[in-house]
């Protein structure tokens, strides 16, 4: 299975990679959102915690079952399977790729948005239109087809380069350009009249409210979606991972830069929204309706919204990579189709279905049916697979390729309270109507 197999040429290409795949848009309207409705810089304690937690037993399981056996998903169940005499894994292993792929389609709408955003911000014209009416222009039937067929031939594009020329070319580039602009949106804001209120409303801890059980739900929820746990994009990027890589270090690394760009988007956004008076909790309009105006009434506010739309759509595409590769892969192996044939079909599929979602009348409902539902229950079936049907031993001799020291057994001990809190998070995700 790992002949001749594809890798990223460096450490920091794959961590680039990996981060680029977990910051999405979600990090950019929603993480501040929670910090500010939960208790501002108390609600920061839990996610640590659960960030921490994840990236140490679940992010780098998936990073070490790619590499371990040297192939996707399907592939991966289908390895452990066999070993112990059993079949099936090819197509237990679909279920987290059908989340993967559910995503990518509905992403790749709100992704074809973005950059129409960006082209906008260009010429000024969303700063110079209706806010609302400019966004209800692209959200409506076929209202933005062109831009959504840029988007998946970019990534199409990108991805026919391979692993070295395309994921991690793209991804050395599109990252640090991505921190680089938040951090010059988030200083400018800082000086904006009014902005001490964005601030306040992010970081003052309201103790309380880390004696109310959703807090830490609303915690949970966030650092697992957040790291994009979900049994098939992280375990791709590790089977392309070298086999003398240490991935606690990676799956850490991964874990602080993902942290620090919702951080960054928090800072950058909130307080921008509180110096001109306008209501932080308008969710995923934040970004197209809300920030517009707020870009608007800014001093040099094109500037400003060129830069910030250019580096969320940065953050989409780089995601929207790790999904079509998740499941172009998967094709390529296990139906022995070349990679350009592959890819090409997965990006054709994305475009048949999401084309017609364009039409429904709230597409967020496609949206939130994958990522409560189908994407976690994926990430809980790679969990198992891992810590219960390949073995703690198994992974745990993975994970200590590239450490100067083993693995403990308060290794094991947290690696199995991972897999209660994942199906926590589908169970409770459930009840709650969504908590990623």
């Amino acid at each position: 299975m790992k002949k001749e197999r594809a890798q990223f040429k460096s450490s920091i290409g794959f961590v680039l990679a990996a981060v680029g795949s977990a910051v999405g848009m979600g990090n950019i309207w929603l993480f501040p959102y929670r910090v500010g409705q939960y208790g501002g810089g108390a609600f920061l304690i839990p996610y640590f915690i659960f960030v921490a937690l994840f990236s140490y037993a679940g992010l780098s399981a998936e990073f070490a079952f790619g590499r371990l056996t040297g192939t996707g998903t399907a592939g991966s169940f289908d390895y452990v399977l066999k070993a112990k005499g059993k079949k099936g894994g090819r197509i237990i292993g679909a279920l987290p790729l059908l989340g993967v792929l559910g995503i990518a389609i509905g992403y790749s709408v709100v992704l074809g948005w973005v950059l129409r955003y960006c082209a906008g911000a260009f010429t000024g014209s969303v700063l110079t239109s209706n806010s609302q009416g400019y966004f209800d222009s692209l959200a409506v039937s076929f209202g933005s087809i062109p831009w959504h067929i840029i988007v998946i031939v970019a990534t199409v594009l990108i991805l026919i380069k391979g692993v070295s020329s395309g994921i991690e070319k793209i991804s050395k580039i599109m990252m640090p350009t991505f921190f680089v602009l938040f951090i010059i949106i988030a200083i400018r804001v800082f000086f904006l009249d009014g902005s001490d209120k964005g601030y306040a409303y992010l970081l003052k801890p309201d103790w309380s409210y880390l004696l109310v059980p959703e807090t830490w739900v609303m915690a949970m929820g966030q650092a697992f979606f957040s790291l994009s746990i979900n049994g098939a994009g992280m375990l791709i990027y590790g089977s392309y991972m070298k086999r003398d890589e240490n991935i606690i270090h990676h799956a850490g690394m991964t874990a602080v830069l993902d942290t620090l760009a919702a951080l960054l988007a928090g800072f950058a956004i909130i307080p921008a929204v509180f110096a001109f008076g306008i209501d932080p909790t308008s969710g995923p309009s934040l970004m197209f309706v809300t920030l517009p105006q707020v870009f608007h009434q800014m001093p040099a506010g094109q500037i400003f919204a060129i830069l910030f739309f250019v580096s969320v759509f940065f953050a989409g595409i780089t995601s929207l990579i790790n999904m079509f590769e998740a499941c172009s892969e998967a094709l390529s192996s296990q139906l022995k189709l070349g990679r350009t044939l592959s890819i090409c079909i997965i990006g054709a599929i994305t475009f048949a279905v999401s084309v017609f979602l364009e039409a429904l009348p709230d597409m967020g409902a496609w949206l939130d049916a994958v990522t409560i539902y189908i994407a976690p229950f994926g990430a809980v079936l790679c969990a198992v697979f891992i810590y219960f049907i390949l073995g703690m031993k198994n992974i745990k001799a993975e994970l200590n390729i590239g450490r100067s020291r083993p693995l403990g057994r308060q290794f094991d001990v947290i690696a199995y309270f991972y897999v209660i809190l994942a199906a926590a998070v589908v169970v409770l995700g459930i009840y709650y109507g969504g908590i990623g």
